[in-house]
């Protein structure tokens, strides 16, 4: 097997180990994720529907508060190992609460997420600025 057959099958070659995934970030505990400031979302449902769509082709993740709280629910969509190499940078998604964004951020990760593959649908209009303190205050 060749380096490169290692490196996408996950094994170590070249001195490095096994790609990172698509990682999806979703705030959740402060406004984001609660009934009081967006009483007609089944926001444990969203999430859920997003970790099965999802599935093994990226990782979805909850935190207590990304500190955007204007712009709620905020979903990051991270790069994979291969993304970023690519010039991918996550990308900070913002008022995330219909089920049809859940579909298309899925859709994303699928097709390799930023650095691979443009957003479908509406997404790009859903994309959000936050300030460097803020990105970088991105946990993992």
């Amino acid at each position: 097997m060749s380096r490169r057959e290692r490196e996408r099958a996950g094994g170590k070659g070249g001195g490095r180990g096994p790609a990172s995934p698509v990682t999806v970030t979703v705030c959740r505990g402060c406004c984001c994720g609660t009934r009081e400031k967006h009483p007609g979302v089944d926001h444990a449902g969203q999430y859920e529907r997003l970790r099965t769509a999802v599935g093994d082709a990226g990782r979805v993740r909850a935190v207590k508060c990304l500190d955007t709280c204007a712009h709620s629910n905020v979903v990051v969509v991270g790069p994979s190992s291969e993304g970023r190499a690519a010039g991918g940078r996550p990308v900070w998604l913002g008022w995330v609460l219909a089920d049809d964004m859940i579909e298309e951020i899925a859709a994303w990760v699928h097709a390799g997420g930023p650095g691979l593959a443009d957003p479908p649908g509406m997404l790009d209009l859903q994309q959000i600025s936050v300030s460097r303190r803020v990105s970088e205050g991105l946990p993992g």
